[in-house]
């Protein structure tokens, strides 16, 4: 194991992310909001453990193994989720423990959108604006960025690339260099976030609530900065951009590369993946808008048929906006949603969960299984669209269902053993797994009341779901350390 280049890479990236507490520092001089010194403090604190850590190691550059990459896509994430916890524990308002400052980093990072923080309305606009931009940071995953510039001083990032990159193919690259694959996904994530605040600030919000809706949108994170979520401005315009971007964010960045490089559109109509998740979608809106209307929940259809379409697209795409207190709506409503969250968006997407393409193959080899049954001698092969999935996937599949089965109950059965009640803690568990962020119970506002151990708890839950668990697991092993 190379520990000293792993050092190095690690103080590197740390001295980058201390250049993130800069524009809430300029935010907080901008509204004259007192906030300004935490992150000037923390900019500071970043730059020196950083630069401390890379200096000793500076000379080191040997090449990085696989089980290297996996080390530091996992140290990457745990460490800067940790400095980026600072700020928040130097702040007075709000005044955070150790456990509620961490906890609101790593749900930023990893895009799960719970929050401790009740008030967020009052909050320092610095404050604010700092949470929607961890979101937007960790949407796409700062170690893509990273490695689009580590090249440039000796860091080679094919490695990270394939331990971070999710779905079921991890060894597929868009271009050629890995670094300009990076730069490729960071130059269309940036458009899509430029696009996606000029449709916010056009529906009706201010330019600042438009920059900070947008960076959690795109990266479907959810945090907002009110506690009424996007229900805050009762506007169907902008439920319905939200939903849009929620959309365009929750397909896979190679199709959006494929039409922005000019080679074809096609892609987009052919992707069986894409097929699959618009077809989740429509069913679940229509299920969602006919017992709202049974019910005779809303005054109207048009608002019926609204709230049904925001509500569904954020939860299944596993951002957790809220324009209503969903968890009084009629029937099963409330808990299918949280389960939608467990399909989550499609692989190579900013979305948590399971991803479309594996729910997509379980399915289709539970059917095959059942052909089998009736027809023992007969040969069936598993297929995406016109292409045969190999045997080996499909395992991978399955191993990722029974790890993730297997990590979902551990945690949901320890924070039982804290005191959670049981609706409370299965929630609270596909919250942060699935990287949604609000649950149901005691978790359905905010987790202000989850004890210290069951935060800790459902951080861990939040790193499995946005290293999709085996990033995560292969440390566990022994094998792993073995050199």
């Amino acid at each position: 194991m190379q520990y000293r280049t792993i050092t190095r890479i690690l103080g590197l990236l740390v001295a980058l992310f201390s250049v993130t507490m800069i524009p809430p520092a300029i935010i907080s001089l901008y509204f004259n909001d007192g906030s300004g010194l935490p992150f000037f403090l923390a900019f500071l604190l970043c730059l020196v453990t950083g630069l401390l850590f890379w200096y000793p190691n500076r000379l080191h550059r040997k090449d990085l193994r696989a089980k290297e990459g996996f080390l530091i896509v996992v140290l990457f994430w745990t460490v800067l989720a940790s400095f980026g916890a600072l700020p928040l524990l130097l702040l007075e308002q709000p005044e955070m423990s150790v456990s509620d400052a961490f906890f609101e980093a790593f749900s930023g990072l990893t895009t799960t959108g719970a929050t401790v923080i009740q008030g967020i309305d009052y909050l320092p606009k610095a404050v604010q604006f700092y949470r929607q931009q961890l979101q937007w940071l960790g949407g796409m995953g700062i170690i893509v960025l990273a490695v689009a510039i580590l090249p440039i001083l000796g860091v080679g990032g094919m490695q990270l690339y394939r331990a971070e990159t999710p779905g079921p193919v991890k060894d597929s690259k868009m271009t050629p260099r890995i670094a300009d694959t990076a730069k490729h996904l960071w130059y269309i994530y940036l458009t899509l976030t430029i696009c996606c605040g000029v449709a916010y600030w056009l529906a009706g919000m201010n330019w600042f609530d438009a920059l900070c809706h947008a960076f959690s949108t795109v990266a479907i994170g959810g945090f907002s900065n009110y506690d009424a979520s996007i229900g805050y401005f009762d506007s169907p315009w902008i439920n319905i951009v939200c939903v849009v971007f929620l959309w365009i964010a929750a397909l896979n960045f190679a199709l959006h590369y494929a039409a922005a490089s000019g080679r074809t559109l096609m892609g987009y109509f052919y992707d069986p993946e894409l097929r699959a998740f618009f077809l989740i979608q429509f069913v679940l809106v229509a299920v969602y808008f006919f017992i709202l209307m049974k019910f005779n929940w809303f005054d109207n259809a048009g608002i019926a048929l609204d709230q049904a379409l925001v509500q569904s697209v954020s939860f299944s795409t596993t951002a957790g906006f809220a324009t209503t207190d969903f968890s009084h709506w009629p029937a099963f409503l409330p808990i299918m949603l949280i389960f939608s969250s467990f399909i989550g968006g499609c692989a190579g997407s900013t979305g948590g969960g399971l991803k479309v393409v594996r729910v997509l193959l379980l399915y289709l080899q539970g059917k095959r299984e059942v052909d089998r049954l009736i027809h023992p001698k007969a040969v069936y092969t598993v297929k995406l669209g016109d292409r045969a999935v190999p045997d080996k996937v499909v395992e991978a599949v399955w191993g990722f269902f029974s790890a993730y089965a297997m990590i979902f109950v551990v945690i949901m059965v320890c924070l039982i053993a804290t005191g959670m009640d049981d609706v409370s803690a299965f929630t609270a568990t596909a919250a942060t797994l699935n990287n949604l962020g609000p649950g149901l119970g005691t978790v359905s506002g905010s987790f202000a009341d989850v004890s210290d151990v069951g935060k800790w708890l459902l951080i861990l839950a939040m790193l499995f779901g946005r290293l999709e668990v085996f990033s995560l697991l292969v440390l566990f092993s022994p094998t792993f350390w073995r050199s």
